[in-house]
């Protein structure tokens, strides 16, 4: 490759900045998931053993086509992950298929 592709290529890449606060991240242990026509709602949640209530931590808004872009990454991702480390064991902790509060359904 020539030093003008690399340039050009150079120019055509994306440079995404993280601050140091958000890239200590934010711990979540469960995610809620509702949708509109037009928007996918992702809330991140923190739920902390012996505490009544939980906190969202964090919420995505996106469109549609970005939460089907993100859920292929995922399985991707997911994917890689089990390749390296072994499968992920769903049932470790017993199956959840409750959520351990009461959930409102909400459209923005």
């Amino acid at each position: 490759m020539s030093n003008e592709e690399n340039q050009q290529r150079d120019n055509n890449m994306l440079q995404i900045e993280i601050s140091p606060e958000v890239a200590q991240g934010t711990y979540a242990n469960l995610a809620m998931i509702a949708h509109s026509a037009s928007e996918v709602i992702i809330d991140f949640v923190c739920m902390m053993p012996g505490m009544p209530k939980a906190s969202v931590k964090s919420r995505i808004v996106m469109a549609p086509e970005h939460a089907k872009r993100l859920l292929f990454a995922l399985q991707d991702n997911v994917n890689k992950y089990e390749q390296t480390f072994g499968e992920i064991d769903l049932q470790k902790g017993g199956p959840r298929t409750v959520a351990p509060f009461k959930i409102n359904k909400g459209e923005a």
